[in-house]
């Protein structure tokens, strides 16, 4: 009989990686969803759906019970809201109550993945450094400061827990890093002020492969995850454009026009209550000047081997959209 792993936000960008990636390693895979959730691309995979009431720990404990889930890889979460209230209800307190139920669920459970984020740790504000996991974390955005909580108020529980902290993640079924695939495809490069940068990235597939291979270790800890390469501003754009054989226009916007634009942007979606894409605070993080990070922890402890690059993940990632006409 295959071993069970229940993976939340199974139907969002990651969470379809994940999926693929149990599936392969035999698992047994219980996709929790919301009743609403677009999840026709998971139609014809060989899984089970739940729908958990992440209020109500004694409901998460009978889901896990009831169908004797071994394993949790825990990515549902929220990367915008309008208040700090919500990041920390849906990323740090849902997170605890599925970590408590598993804890009352019984034996059977072996173990959870928590995915948390880079952002939980923060940017660095030189490009000579590196993040490491001792790195005091520092979180610029209500989106990291929730991380980070849910990563304390996690290891207070006790039981077998890793969390990854993959940096910025783009692949097939991406919507976000998208957004600057398609603009570079129009023949736009833009930028924020003229400074040095250093990013780090990494293809949703090697978050999924490491987080279903940590659920068969014993090693607990954190851990940061990219490709294990640094990039500076430029190389993003530059290796897309490459791929796509496009030229595209460079430019550098004022930072004052910038903060200017995120200042509306969070202002008008306010009157509608609605998250901005890009609000004052996010810049904390696109401005950033150093996102790269060290990743021999989790080499060295979790057998983490990158399988992409920028260039082969970007080429992966483009096919994708050029086959699916998004590009």
């Amino acid at each position: 009989m295959s071993e069970s792993v229940l993976i939340t936000g199974a139907s969002g960008f990651l969470g379809f990686h994940l999926v693929k990636a149990a599936l392969e390693n035999e698992l047994d895979v219980y996709a929790a969803v919301r009743k609403n959730s677009q999840i026709d691309h998971l139609n014809g995979l060989p899984i089970k759906y739940v729908y958990l009431d992440y209020e109500n720990t004694n409901e998460l404990a009978k889901v896990l019970v009831d169908n004797s889930i071994n394993y949790i890889i825990h990515a549902a979460g929220v990367t915008k809201a309008a208040k700090q209230q919500d990041y920390n209800k849906i990323n740090a307190t849902y997170s605890v109550n599925l970590a408590k139920a598993a804890g009352i669920s019984g034996n059977h459970f072996k173990k959870m993945v928590f995915i948390s984020s880079l952002a939980a740790t923060g940017p660095l504000n030189d490009v000579e450094s590196i993040i490491t996991e001792q790195t005091s974390p520092q979180p610029v955005t209500a989106y990291g400061r929730s991380k980070l909580l849910a990563e304390m108020e996690l290891a207070k529980i006790g039981i077998p827990l890793s969390i990854l902290r993959p940096t910025a993640i783009y692949g097939p079924r991406d919507k976000d890093i998208f957004i600057i695939i398609k603009t570079l495809n129009k023949g736009l490069d833009p930028y924020m002020g003229k400074f040095l940068q250093k990013f780090s990235f990494v293809h949703a597939r090697d978050v999924a492969d490491v987080a279903v291979q940590a659920l068969f270790l014993s090693n607990a800890g954190t851990y940061n995850i990219s490709d294990g390469n640094n990039y500076n501003r430029y190389q993003f754009a530059d290796t897309t454009k490459k791929l796509l054989g496009k030229k595209a226009i460079r430019f550098h916007l004022p930072m004052p026009v910038i903060k200017l634009l995120a200042y509306v942007l969070e202002t008008t979606n306010g009157w509608i209550n609605k998250p901005a894409v890009i609000n004052r605070e996010k810049l904390h993080e696109l401005a950033a000047k150093n996102w790269v990070c060290d990743i021999s922890k989790a080499k060295r402890e979790l057998n983490f081997t990158p399988q992409f690059t920028l260039e082969s993940g970007l080429k992966d990632s483009i096919e994708w959209y050029q086959q699916n006409k998004m590009l």
